[in-house]
């Protein structure tokens, strides 16, 4: 598993949602497990998918759309 993203645990869930929704099963982790889990919505997560499926996954949310101009 490569790590794809870290930021706010919400975040993260909904990236984890869409991810699978492509056919990509991601998984997330809080980035200090020590810490307590409060329910904090904006407590440091971070989403790993799996090696063969990352350029795919970083072309799906941080390339450039062309189709967008």
């Amino acid at each position: 598993m490569k790590l794809f993203y870290t930021g706010p645990l919400v975040n993260a869930e909904m990236l984890v949602t869409m991810l699978e929704r492509h056919g990509i099963a991601a998984t997330q982790a809080f980035a200090d497990p020590a810490a307590p889990d409060d329910g904090d919505l904006s407590r440091s997560a971070q989403v790993f998918v799996p090696e063969p499926d990352f350029d795919r996954a970083w072309q799906l949310f941080y390339a450039e759309r062309e189709d967008e101009l």
